[in-house]
Formats: C-alpha cells, sequence, structure tokens
C-alpha cells in the first residue's frame, strides 16, 4: 500500500475509534512511536515494536475517559502523511483537557514505520 492508503485507512480507524485495530493491521512489527516529550519519568520518548505499542494504547484507553476527539487528512508527501487530531479528555485523577497534536507517519514497505507525535509539551 502506498503512503496515502495506510493513511486512509488509518483515519477511517481513528474516526470509528478502533485505534486497536488500526495498530494490528498498518504497523509494522519494528515500528518505532515517538512522543514529544516523555509520557513518564525515566520511560522514554520512544516506544518500540508493536506489541509495545498497543500496551502503550492500552494504558492510554484505560487511564483516560475519552469525551470527545476527532482526526483530519491524510496529509501525504511521498512516503509519509501527517493527520492533525483533537482529544477532549480527563486523566483518571487529573482534570479535564482538551489536546491538539499532528503524528507524522513513515510508510515502509506498506506498513507504518515510526511515528511521531507533536503537541504542546507546557500541558
Amino acid at each position: 500500500m502506498s503512503a496515502m492508503e495506510v493513511g486512509k485507512k488509518l483515519v477511517a480507524y481513528l474516526e470509528a475509534n478502533e485505534e486497536r485495530k488500526a495498530i494490528e493491521e498498518l504497523y509494522a512489527d519494528d515500528a518505532v512511536s515517538i512522543e514529544a516529550m516523555e509520557k513518564n519519568p525515566g520511560q522514554g520518548r520512544e516506544t518500540k515494536g508493536k506489541d509495545a505499542i498497543l500496551a502503550a494504547s492500552d494504558w492510554f484507553f484505560e487511564n483516560m475517559e475519552v469525551h470527545d476527539g476527532g482526526v483530519e487528512g491524510p496529509y501525504p508527501f511521498e512516503d509519509e502523511f501527517i493527520v492533525p487530531m483533537w482529544i477532549d479528555l480527563t486523566p483518571k485523577n487529573g482534570a479535564r483537557m482538551k489536546m491538539h497534536e499532528a503524528a507524522r507517519y513513515k510508510v515502509k514497505d506498506g506498513k507504518i514505520s515510526e511515528v511521531r507525535f507533536y503537541y504542546d509539551t507546557d500541558c
């Protein structure tokens, strides 16, 4: 699949709230996810491998109450595409917040090989 085809499938899954299915189907086994900042002190910014990315996604949805969200795109460029997104959520034991971010996905051999998340790190 081309980057645009992968991007369209990803956006369709995200719009349907099927994040786990998107990772299972569209990510390479050795994919890397890179955050703009450490989510938890000492854990670094990179998550390596599809299984670890799935576990991080599961943790997020188990520990956040998602009220609303949305995505745009994909906006392709060669073997990459960008998906702007926003989410309205409340962390368990935290205050409700809205986040806007963009994710840049790299595609290799028809699978997502890398994703980088861009967002305000002053949250």
